[in-house]
C-alpha cells in the first residue's frame, strides 16, 4: 500500500510561546493510521500540535510498515532527506527531534540506531504510550530505543483524545480492538513485530466508540491484525466475541455503519456470520484473505485451512447475507509454487468473485520461515503470474461496478470532491461515490441511484 497519510495540521500557542509541532508520516495499514493518531493524541497532551508541513515540525515521526519488500531501505532513504532538513535548521539554532516508529522500528531498531545517527528515537508499536517521555529524553540530549514488549496495556495508558481533536477527524473513523497475531503464517512478520494476540475489553471499545459518535463519526471500522479473533472481557465478566461486540456497538446513538478488518477464515464463527445476517448497520462488505488457492501452498504458508474450507465458508456467509461483497489478499510466487498451484489460485478467484483485492509478488521477510524455504520462484515468473491474476481481479471488480448501475443505494457523504459542487460519498461496498453537493451535507446518509462507473469510483444522483 502507499503512504497512508499525514496527520492533519493544527495551529496553537501555549502561554504566549510558539507551540511545538509534530509531523507524522504514516506508511502501510489502517492500524498504522490509527496508531499515528493515537501518538498525536499522546503528544498533544504533552504540548505538541500536529502539522502537515514537515518544515514546521519540531518533532518528525515516521510510522513504518514492514510488510512490503525493501521497507527498511525506504525508511533510510526518507531519513537521508530528513537529515538535510535537520542540519539546515540546526544552523539557525532550531532543534528537530527525529523518531522512527512502527513495525520496521520494532524489527530493526538497533540497526536503525546504528545506521542512522540522525534518529533520536526508535519506538515500537507496543510502547506508544511511552512516546512523550521518550521525546523529553531525546530533547535532553539522549537517544532512545524503546522496542521491548510492554507488560502494561498500551491502550489503557494512552490519553484520551481531546474533544476538539476528535471533532476534526471526519465522519468515518478507525477503532483498534485487537492487535497482534498467533497464526504464524510463514510469510508474515506481524507476530514478530506486533506480538501475540491481545484484545481490548468491551468497556474500552464502547467508550472510544461513544466518544467518536459524540464527535460526529457515523461509520466505524474495527481494526485488528486478526480482528475476528477478538475476544474481550465484557461487563458481565464473560469473554465476548466479535459478533456480540458488533451488536453492542450498533446500540450507540449516532453510529449508522460498522465494518471490521482484517479477518482470518479460521476465526469466522457462527455468531459473527449471524451478525452479518441480522445487523443492517454492519455493511455488506468483508475483507477475507485467502492468499492462495492451492492446498499444498496453503499448507506451506501455515494458513491452516484448505481451498474447500474457504469456499464452504464463503457459501455460508453469502447464505446469511446474499448482497455481501468480498475482498481478499493474494500472494503470488510463494516458494515452491508451480504453474498448477497458481492455476488453483486463479480458479478460487473465479469461484468466489471478488470486488476488491490486494495482490503481491512474494518477497521474503527476514526472520520468517518462508525466507528459509527452498524453491523460490523466479522473479519474471512471479511478475507474469501477478499480471494474469490482477487482470482477472480487475475484470471482476469492473463487472461488479457495472452491475451496480441503475441500482438504488444509500451513501454516506464523506468529504468534498475534486471538482466544485461535488461530494465524495462512501457506498456500502466501500467504493467511493461522486454526487452533487445538493444531495445533502457531510455526515448525511442519502438514498441515491448509481448512474455510471468511473475508473475507481461510482457516480450517482440523489433520489
Amino acid at each position: 500500500m502507499q503512504d497512508a497519510g499525514v496527520i492533519d495540521a493544527a495551529e496553537n500557542t501555549v502561554s504566549g510561546e510558539r507551540q511545538k509541532k509534530v509531523f507524522v508520516k504514516t506508511y502501510g495499514c489502517q492500524m498504522n493510521v490509527y496508531d499515528s493518531q493515537r501518538m498525536a493524541d499522546a503528544l498533544a497532551a504533552d504540548g505538541y500540535a500536529a502539522t502537515d508541513e514537515i518544515e514546521n515540525a519540531d518533532l518528525v515521526l515516521l510510522n513504518t510498515c514492514h510488510i512490503r519488500e525493501k521497507a527498511a531501505e525506504k525508511v533510510y532513504s526518507e531519513l537521508g532527506r530528513i537529515r538535510q532538513l535537520k542540519a539546515e535548521r540546526a544552523k539557525s539554532g532550531r532543534e528537530t527531534v527525529i523518531g522512527v516508529a512502527g513495525c520496521v522500528a520494532q524489527a530493526e531498531g538497533e540497526e536503525i540506531m546504528r545506521r542512522a545517527p540522525v534518529v533520536d528515537i526508535v519506538i515500537g508499536p507496543q510502547t506508544y504510550h511511552r512516546l512523550p517521555d521518550a521525546v523529553r529524553k531525546a530533547r535532553a540530549g539522549g537517544r532512545v530505543l524503546e522496542t521491548d514488549y510492554a507488560i502494561e496495556d498500551k491502550f489503557e495508558h494512552l490519553p484520551r483524545p481531546r474533544p476538539a481533536a476528535v471533532r476534526g477527524r471526519g465522519v468515518t473513523a478507525f477503532l483498534t480492538v485487537q492487535e497482534g497475531c498467533d497464526k504464524f503464517c510463514t510469510f508474515c512478520v506481524v507476530p514478530y513485530t506486533r506480538g501475540s494476540e491481545v484484545s481490548r475489553p468491551v468497556a474500552q471499545v464502547v467508550a472510544e466508540a461513544e466518544r467518536l459518535a459524540e464527535s460526529g463519526v457515523r461509520e466505524i471500522t474495527l481494526l485488528g491484525q486478526n480482528v475476528n479473533a477478538w475476544h474481550g472481557e465484557g461487563p458481565d465478566g464473560r469473554q465476548w466475541g466479535l459478533g456480540e461486540l458488533l451488536f453492542r456497538l450498533a446500540e450507540i446513538p449516532g453510529i449508522a455503519r460498522l465494518r471490521y478488518t482484517t479477518s482470518h477464515p479460521r476465526d469466522m464463527d457462527d455468531a459473527l456470520i449471524a451478525a452479518h445476517r441480522d445487523l443492517d448497520i454492519l455493511m455488506p462488505y468483508l475483507h477475507l484473505p485467502v492468499q492462495a488457492g492451492s492446498d499444498r501452498i496453503l499448507k506451506a504458508m501455515n494458513r491452516r485451512h484448505t481451498a474447500a474450507d474457504y469456499l464452504r465458508l464463503v457459501e455460508r456467509i453469502r447464505a446469511a447475507r446474499p448482497d455481501i461483497a468480498l475482498s481478499g489478499d493474494f500472494i503470488v510466487g510463494f516458494p515452491g509454487e508451480t504453474e498448477a498451484d497458481f492455476e488453483a489460485t486463479m480458479q478460487i478467484v473465479r469461484d468466489v468473485t471478488f470486488v476488491q483485492a490486494f495482490s503481491f509478488k512474494y518477497s521474503p521477510r527476514p526472520g520468517t520461515p518462508g525466507a528459509e524455504m527452498d524453491g523460490h520462484v523466479d522473479e519474471d515468473a512471479k511478475g507474469e503470474r501477478l499480471q494474469r491474476l490482477q487482470a482477472l481481479l480487475t475484470e471482476q471488480q469492473q463487472a461488479f461496478a457495472r452491475g451496480l448501475v441503475g441500482r438504488k443505494s444509500d451513501v454516506l457523504i464523506e468529504k468534498p470532491g475534486r471538482a466544485p459542487g461535488q461530494w465524495v460519498g462512501r457506498s456500502p461496498w466501500l467504493m467511493p461515490v461522486i454526487l452533487d453537493e445538493k444531495a445533502g451535507e457531510i455526515g448525511d446518509i442519502v438514498d441515491v441511484r448509481i448512474t455510471r462507473t468511473g475508473a475507481n469510483s461510482l457516480f450517482a444522483e440523489a433520489m
